[in-house]
């Protein structure tokens, strides 16, 4: 891939870049829907990710060509205020972090960039977070700004909430900033803390994508956010987070059924999270897969966020497991992807087996990834 991108770049640019940076994508093993409202998530960085390539400019303007979009070019001004581009809306996550920078007072050199990603885009392994992180990370570096892998997440989200029109949480964000090889990070969304946990070397992380496409922005994730808020304000709390399901339950009758069920969902999730960390910590695979399990089964029942393709992709994996790994719907939902820890042993006849039950089924293959967890955004 470096080798490709130095290609491209002299190409395109007519010179070699000066740096290039990587930040991944991710998966969460559990924990959905739980960031935005200040709960717990546990994700971990893939492999996969996004390339920025760079080199300076004499003026105040950013140009980047866009591998990925059939090397379409954008640029802007950074002398001035940074306006989003309705009709490039892949460049308003780079457009964010810029204007993010400025608003924060960083002053900012103008630059060549060339992206690429190998992200599967609109399968929920957050393709924009890695672009976002990436940049903010050649932004930072290039500039010298010394930003924190913290800072990083927050000034990617901004990007992504304020210029790219999705209510994202900061799990993914941070997840690609701060992702390291080997592990999850159970990552308390309140204070932006999160510990490390070990992922046993025998487990496969499988990722199987339905090729059922997601759309986020303006769609069904913001109505889910809402109803989550309005559940914290019947509640009297600023999150979520703030309250339990014991004072859930007692407000039940007053509550619109939807807004609690999807509170119910979000107050459980984060205890499930916390379960299935520990259990991973320790080795008890039974708890990891009932957690995960009933994980899926709220986000089926309690948040209406799963379709078909992805239900029977679950129950397909789970009849292949015995308590020695589990499986649920990861992301934000309506498609994308399901996440399942396995017994290396194990992974290659259940990607057989579920590709062709699938097939079977709705007339296509998933596509199915075999994957561990590596490092966050970095220079390479």
């Amino acid at each position: 891939m470096k080798k490709q991108i130095a290609e491209r770049f002299l190409s395109i640019y007519q010179v070699p870049y000066k740096s290039l940076y990587f930040a991944p994508g991710r998966v969460n093993l559990i924990g959905e829907h739980t960031d935005y409202n200040d709960g717990f998530v546990f994700p971990c960085a893939l492999e996969f990710g996004t390339y920025v390539a760079i080199s300076l400019r004499s003026d105040q303007v950013i140009r980047v060509c866009a591998g990925n979009f059939s090397d379409e070019f954008n640029q802007w001004q950074i002398s001035s205020e940074v306006p989003t581009d309705p009709d490039c809306l892949w460049s308003n996550y780079l457009r964010g972090v810029c204007a993010v920078l400025r608003q924060q007072g960083h002053q900012l050199q103008g630059m060549d960039v060339y992206i690429e990603g190998n992200v599967p885009r609109g399968a929920g392994l957050s393709s924009s977070a890695s672009l976002s992180v990436a940049f903010a990370k050649a932004l930072s570096d290039t500039n010298n700004l010394g930003l924190s892998v913290s800072e990083l997440a927050r000034i990617a989200q901004s990007a992504e909430n304020d210029f790219a029109g999705c209510s994202c949480g900061i799990m993914d964000q941070l997840a690609s900033a701060g992702g390291k090889e080997g592990h999850a990070l159970l990552l308390d969304c309140r204070d932006l803390s999160f510990t490390l946990v070990g992922i046993p070397a025998h487990l496969d992380i499988l990722i199987i994508d339905s090729r059922v496409e997601r759309n986020l922005v303006g769609s069904e994730y913001n109505d889910r956010r809402a109803d989550c808020e309005k559940a914290a304000q019947a509640l009297g709390v600023r999150t979520l987070r703030e309250t339990t399901l014991e004072a859930l339950e007692q407000k039940r009758n007053e509550l619109d059924l939807l807004v609690y069920r999807r509170a119910r969902h979000v107050l459980t999730e984060n205890e499930r999270t916390e379960r299935c960390a520990a259990a991973l910590k320790s080795g008890d695979m039974a708890v990891v897969a009932e957690t995960m399990h009933n994980s899926h089964v709220s986000m089926r029942d309690d948040f209406e966020i799963t379709v078909p393709e992805i239900d029977f992709i679950v129950e397909t994996v789970a009849a292949q497991l015995n308590n020695d790994g589990g499986v649920r719907m990861t992301g934000g939902g309506f498609g994308g992807c399901v996440v399942a820890l396995v017994p290396n042993a194990k992974s290659n006849a259940i990607e057989a087996d579920v590709k062709a039950r699938y097939l079977a089924e709705f007339g296509k293959e998933p596509n199915v990834y075999h994957c561990k967890a590596k490092d966050g955004a970095r220079v390479l």
